[in-house]
């Protein structure tokens, strides 16, 4: 049997505020608020513990009261910066509300550009992030899908998602030095594929909508397949 963490409960029931003192003042969500918006505005290398108090006017001791270090911070922050999921109307078909989906967590992580980096790995979700999840997997049971496949379906569109978010998430492209592009055209013959293509440049999207369209064509032809 798992024993559920103070961070999970935290994120899940919320914590019972201080009763006096100066941390009765605060609250999750105004220490949220805050480590927001220095993500926001200076990167997620800004925030701290010390920072956020400071921008609240209080004492890193009195945050500690509400949270219990940075990983708890940064689980409330990643919590309030996801927002609600968008509604998603059950009579459209099941393609168009995952691409609904889509363009809402991309305009979520443009609007908080540090979330696709804090939410890697194994680690702690709060019910507002999960909900995106079930966002996702919510228009595929209308598939042929098998469950573990709808997983899998989800886990592939979030990693194109969040590679194709932008270049400083994607993996390194040659197009995207100048100088190594010269260096592709004077080598030509050694990559004459490349070579064609170095003036072009990728999409403005990253190929974004090019990839999720194909993601949906081979669910789509997998589920026509069976049905």
């Amino acid at each position: 049997m798992s024993t559920e963490s103070a961070t999970t409960t935290l994120l899940w029931d919320g914590r019972t505020p201080a009763a006096r003192g100066p941390a009765a003042t605060l609250s999750i969500e105004a220490i949220a608020a805050a480590g927001v918006a220095i993500a926001d505005e200076h990167g997620i290398g800004a925030v701290s513990m010390q920072a956020v108090a400071e921008s609240l006017g209080f004492t890193k001791m009195a945050l500690y009261r509400h949270v219990r270090g940075k990983d708890e911070l940064l689980a409330v922050m990643v919590e309030a910066a996801v927002e609600e999921v968008p509604r998603l109307d059950p009579r459209q078909p099941w393609r168009e509300r995952i691409t609904v989906f889509a363009d809402a967590l991309a305009d979520v992580w443009r609007r908080h550009p540090w979330v696709p980096w804090v939410t890697r790995g194994r680690r702690l979700m709060g019910p507002r992030e999960v909900a995106w999840v079930e966002c996702a997997l919510e228009p595929l049971v209308d598939t042929s899908l098998t469950p573990t496949e709808r997983l899998d379906a989800v886990f592939l569109l979030f990693g194109h998602l969040r590679n194709t978010h932008s270049l400083d998430t994607a993996g390194t492209q040659p197009w995207h030095d100048p100088a190594l592009g010269e260096r592709l055209r004077q080598s030509a013959e050694h990559y004459p594929a490349l070579a064609d293509l170095s003036s072009v440049g990728a999409s403005e999207d990253n190929g974004r909508s090019f990839g999720l369209e194909r993601i949906l064509d081979g669910i789509e032809r997998l589920h026509e397949s069976r049905a």
